[in-house]
């Protein structure tokens, strides 16, 4: 997808695809392997894909099978084959296990030091500034109170003021650490739709998109990551580390965000970094992606102490391809993490369960109405707000002053949070604990301020609070989501609904409102996410209550429906598609194909097949015996970098115009420094030394007049980086697909 921000400037115009514009590629390349260069057999890509590049699933595929069979080539029952056999089947659970356990460590540390920084924004422990109130006031004095734990002042203007300058320090710092991660997205010019003419002196250069690798939640760039695409650096140990730090900071600052977001960009980091140490994972694209959907499944875990729904949701809203082994780690993975940060205790409580209630009393059938109710509202608020926070990315964020500078919408953002929400003491802490405090049972406590406001025989004051700390928390979640800053939406949107579900709780008698809190976040979170399955596991292992699993499941999909009906996408496809990520959702896919068919457009594999001015810069004539000059391939390869297109390669074919083979850049550009440097003359063969390695003799290819429908269930089903399109009478070569190429059609 093209970027939406070409600025001016003299240059070449890229190729007008979703191809991006091409990194150089360094020199000297070598197998990723370390194979020999004089092999026959072409086993799959042998070099890391360029930047921004899609990868190639089959051919994953094929590489991890070259390197099963030189494991099963050693000598039958000797010790060598049965420890490599067993290395071979272990690997991938070691790495899990780490994985687990290093992703609770990180979660400890970022959970006690959330509840430490907010804490300051009220005062400080007289034994240590380092520990937080709860740690402060473990033992309280005989009347209740906490000498130890010091206000910064008495008075509301004081402690207001105060409040509101820690905030916005700590939402400085955040968004200040996430700078530090920007980089900046390759773009392709999108003036002339499909690809059309050559480069011209004199034309402008489309930049990319400017990217925060830090901010945000992460989830939607995981999930344009594990469906193929790579973005370069956003699972490296900087962005882990300015992740984890930056969330402390932006939690604690009291926006609506939560840290639950960037647990699972963080724990997929660790997966990578682990996986980096594994060679089965290290050099294969398609198996390091399945050690990333493990690891995504642990970072949900730590986050609700949700194992099995961490597993669920890595599976049902972050992976594309989750074979069986891939369950099975990932419960080990989610499993650790859970267990080890239950022991590890960062909330002091001993419990896993985050939100834990029991509220003694059961519903009835008549509250299913109820339920119902709060889930259309959920669903209602979740298409509103996928609306409204779309239209305000593409609206004030696109301003010039907020746009050139992230950290004035940070400061506004901060500013105006702080100043709301202090005020009212059902929204003035961080998200966890608003939550918490919302679902509690007032015939068990009875000193919370909420249970005290609603023992009143007045609560007009406290409805006031109630609606209007409703509204403000669900205003601020819609223009805080998107901040350059680590944040998330979980945990703001199920406080809205909890605020939304306590308030229509009041108007039903003889039963805790607790629980129409707890449905109505599963509700709006529904809305806003549309997780339907791996949310109802959530919010049962979050709150410990099973028997509301039928209220859960019922808002959930109520909400679901009416969201659907209002907005189409999820959040987190919204934010896929504002990023301009591709990603190939074969349901949609198919949807559009049959609306174009029905509006009476082509809805043949050919309306995918480039322009003659594309082709001819990817197509290389073979002469005799299979042998092209070396020359031609470094002007073509020269030619494809120019042209930014980037996942494009060549296409060799005959006198007859039928297909020979094809080679992407990367093993190209690898193959010709080869030659170079054995200074060969004349020249190359193809089907010999090091071409004949590279070369994939056997592309898969679709007829032309073939429906659409083929090419999205190929590229779909078979994870392909390309596909052939030849003519139907003669089988000649007639273009060469992309996966983007066919996201831009369908897109258009």
């Amino acid at each position: 997808m093209a970027a939406d921000n070409p600025t001016g400037g003299p240059g070449i115009v890229t190729e007008s695809t979703p191809l991006l514009r091409d990194q150089p590629t360094p020199f000297p390349r070598t197998p990723k392997d370390g194979r020999s260069m004089t092999a026959s057999s072409y086993d799959g890509d042998l070099l890391p894909y360029n930047s921004y590049s899609t990868i190639d699933w089959l051919q994953g595929l094929i590489k991890d099978s070259a390197r099963r069979s030189q494991v099963e080539s050693l000598p039958r029952h000797s010790i060598r084959m049965r420890v490599a056999t067993w290395w071979d089947f272990t690997q991938g659970w070691v790495a899990a296990f780490a994985v687990g356990i290093l992703t609770a460590s990180v979660a400890f540390v970022v959970d006690v030091s959330v509840e430490t920084v907010a804490d300051w924004k009220e005062g400080y422990c007289a034994r240590s500034i380092w520990l937080n109130r709860r740690a402060c006031c473990s033992v309280a004095e005989f009347d209740g109170s906490c000498s130890q734990w010091t206000p910064w002042a008495q008075g509301f203007s004081s402690r207001y003021a105060i409040y509101v300058g820690f905030a916005l320090l700590f939402g400085l710092i955040s968004v200040g650490l996430t700078m530090t991660t920007k980089a900046t997205m390759p773009a392709a010019d999108a003036s002339n739709g499909i690809g059309q003419g050559q480069p011209q002196k004199g034309d402008k250069v489309a930049t990319g998109k400017i990217l925060y690798l830090a901010s945000g939640s992460g989830i939607p760039e995981i999930k344009t990551i594990l469906s193929g695409f790579e973005i370069p650096h956003l699972l490296d140990l900087k962005v882990l580390m300015v992740k984890a730090v930056g969330a402390v900071f932006a939690v604690a600052t009291g926006m609506c965000l939560g840290k639950e977001g960037p647990f699972v960009h963080i724990s997929t980091c660790v997966g990578y970094l682990v996986g980096s140490l594994v060679p089965k994972y290290a050099a294969n694209e398609r198996k390091m992606r399945e050690m990333l959907a493990v690891a995504c499944s642990a970072g949900l875990s730590v986050a609700f102490g949700a194992p099995i729904g961490g597993v669920l949701f890595s599976y049902e809203e972050i992976s594309t391809y989750f074979p069986r082994r891939v369950l099975w780690r990932s419960y080990l993975c989610s499993l650790v993490a859970a267990a080890a940060l239950k022991e590890l205790d960062p909330a002091g409580t001993g419990q896993l369960v985050l939100f834990e209630t029991n509220y003694g009393v059961d519903y009835d059938v008549t509250h299913y109405v109820i339920f119902i109710f709060l889930g259309i509202c959920g669903g209602m608020f979740g298409g509103v707000f996928c609306q409204a926070n779309f239209a305000w990315s593409k609206s004030f964020r696109q301003l010039g002053l907020i746009k050139g500078s992230p950290v004035l919408e940070v400061f506004l953002v901060v500013l105006l949070t702080a100043l709301l929400q202090y005020p009212n003491q059902m929204i003035r802490d961080t998200g966890d604990i608003v939550m918490q405090r919302l679902l509690v049972d007032c015939n068990v406590v009875t000193e919370d301020w909420i249970c005290q406001q609603e023992a009143l025989a007045e609560k007009g004051g406290y409805y006031a609070w109630l609606i209007s700390g409703t509204f403000i928390k669900l205003i601020l979640t819609t223009i805080t989501f998107g901040c350059k800053v680590p944040s998330g939406i979980i945990i703001p949107a199920l406080d809205g609904g909890a605020l939304f579900g306590r308030m229509v709780g009041q108007l039903v008698p003889d039963i805790s409102p607790g629980i129409f809190a707890m449905v109505g976040s599963a509700a709006f979170l529904a809305g806003v996410s549309r997780m339907t399955v791996s949310l109802a596991v959530i919010m049962f292992e979050l709150t410990g209550e099973v028997k509301f699993i039928p209220p859960f499941m019922i808002a959930i999909l109520t909400a679901k429906w009416v969201a659907d009906r209002i907005c189409a996408d999820g959040v987190y496809d919204l934010a896929q598609h504002l990023q301009g990520y591709p990603f190939l959702d074969s349901e949609r896919a198919l949807a559009k194909v049959r609306e174009l068919r029905t509006t009476g457009e082509t809805a043949l594999v050919e309306a995918l097949v480039p322009p003659a001015e594309t082709m001819e810069a990817t197509t290389v004539l073979t002469g005799p015996n299979y042998r092209v000059a070396p020359s031609i391939l470094r002007a073509k390869l020269e030619g494809l970098r120019v042209r930014g297109l980037i996942d494009a390669g060549l296409v060799f074919v005959n006198h007859q115009g039928l297909c020979h083979g094809y080679i992407t850049q990367a093993e190209l550009a690898d193959a010709l420094d080869v030659v170079a440097r054995l200074d060969e003359d004349g020249d190359v063969n193809l089907l010999d030394g090091i071409f004949s390695e590279h070369i994939n003799r056997s592309p898969l290819c679709v007829s032309a007049k073939a429906p659409l429908e083929y090419a999205v269930e190929m590229f779909d089903k078979l994870g392909l980086r390309y596909l052939i399109v030849v003519e139907e009478e003669t089988a000649r070569v007639a273009g060469v697909v992309v996966k983007k190429r066919l996201l831009k059609l369908l897109d258009e």
